[in-house]
């Protein structure tokens, strides 16, 4: 697109992009809901219902470099990230019809199967942004885009829960599944052009090109600090919702659980919007990310005193509204100083990093949960100060090429889709 587009038009394609985006991730985080009340329902195994959650999750780190290469690489975008979103709604569609009625074996490779195409439901879309809107207005379209992420992880676990206690788990995974095909059909019309440099190659990816991507991740000193900084402080994240049930005993109070996480949730929604109204730099959103690293560990780390109920709520509020910023600057930071031949597939890896760290953060809270929670918050608080250290230590060498040509292209106030070549 070009660099002298009208806000008016900017602003249309954005929300013509969240007409994608938003049903896609509230499939996404609703699914996994879903797929345990299923197995509950017709197996009475929440194991079954675990195994089916990891089933869908799982894939994401191991899909991510190849479906990104792919992105990177195929001429007609929208047609392929609309073939990715039709089978990860049919795939879980499928799967409302076949559980508990074939063996588990098959229904946990279907789940896989539809969960090979989630890096392209999270970090997949967010890549596409740079192709859509002016330069200019990209921080704020990033603040934007987080916050679909934030309304899906408030609202999609309740509108599965919420149609299936009034229509019954299948029919709530069918609708999911169907929503994921909606959004399908929605990426069609996005307005965007066919790669003409990819004319010519072919859309497999060589054994090369997976690698290009990670081999980014460690030599790009910006790009590696918020990469590895921000899937490090995500273990940490990843440890909340066993915390909070800790929490919940620890107060007598069963409706914590859930509501602490709401109220993290919650936090993060309002500090993505406020950044969306003010970014606090165009220009170096790295040190956002580290800075709201360090930011959302204190309040954390306040909690650990064991304050009354009503304090902690407010103190995970504050900590959510950190990682919202810190969310929005990362996107950012992976458009300015991914080159533009593996951008789709930073992104994606980007995505599945996060997510299996955020697994393995729960795991390791699980496995520790008998410390107690006071030592878990403190673990989880330390977990983001030392995300905030790991991530200054490798913001560090020469800077990336990326880097450099982004801040000729702010100060020229020309950047455009054909001035972002990737750099060598």
């Amino acid at each position: 697109m070009t660099t002298n587009a009208a806000p008016v038009t900017a602003t249309r394609r954005l929300i013509h992009y969240l007409g994608v985006a938003v049903p896609a991730r509230l499939v996404g985080e609703g699914a996994r809901i879903g797929l345990v009340l299923l197995a509950l329902e017709r197996t009475h195994s929440a194991g079954l219902g675990g195994a089916l959650v990891a089933a869908l999750t799982i894939p994401h780190v191991v899909a991510a470099p190849v479906l990104g290469a792919v992105a990177d690489r195929v001429r007609r975008r929208r047609l392929f990230h609309a073939l990715c979103l039709f089978a990860y709604g049919l795939g879980l569609a499928v799967t409302a019809v076949v559980v508990g009625r074939v063996p588990d074996g098959f229904t946990l490779a279907l789940v896989a199967a539809a969960g090979c195409c989630a890096p392209l439901v999270t970090g997949g879309l967010t890549s596409l942004l740079g192709e859509l809107v002016p330069a200019d207005r990209l921080s704020r379209a990033f603040s934007i885009d987080s916050t679909s992420y934030n309304l899906a992880g408030i609202c999609g676990p309740a509108l599965a829960a919420a149609l299936s206690a009034a229509a019954g788990p299948a029919i709530a995974l069918t609708a999911l599944g169907a929503a994921g095909a909606v959004a399908g059909l929605v990426m069609l019309t996005l307005p965007l052009e066919p790669r003409t440099e990819a004319s010519g190659h072919s859309t497999r990816p060589r054994r090369a090109d997976l690698a290009t991507g990670l081999l980014e991740l460690i030599r790009n000193p910006p790009l590696r600090a918020v990469t590895w900084s921000s899937s490090a402080g995500q273990i940490g994240v990843g440890a909340l919702p066993v915390l909070t049930a800790l929490l919940a005993q620890q107060y007598g109070a069963g409706w914590a659980a859930g509501g602490l996480m709401t109220a993290f949730a919650a936090g993060a929604l309002a500090g993505s919007l406020i950044y969306a109204v003010r970014p606090w730099t165009d220009t170096h959103p790295e040190r956002v990310v580290l800075g709201c690293l360090a930011a959302t560990g204190l309040p954390l780390a306040l909690a650990a005193a064991q304050p009354a109920l009503g304090v902690t709520t407010v103190l995970f509020v504050l900590a959510g509204a950190c990682t919202g910023p810190l969310f929005s600057a990362l996107l950012a930071a992976r458009e300015r100083y991914a080159p533009t031949e593996v951008r789709t597939q930073i992104f994606t890896l980007g995505a599945g990093l996060k997510s299996t760290a955020a697994a393995g953060g729960a795991a390791a809270a699980g496995a520790v949960s008998g410390a107690g929670s006071g030592a878990l918050l403190l673990a989880i608080a330390a977990c983001q100060l030392l995300a905030t250290l790991l991530g200054a230590a490798l913001l560090t060498g020469r800077r990336a090429v990326g880097a450099e040509r982004a801040d000729r292209a702010g100060e020229a106030a020309v950047p455009d889709a054909a001035s972002r070549t990737g750099h060598t």
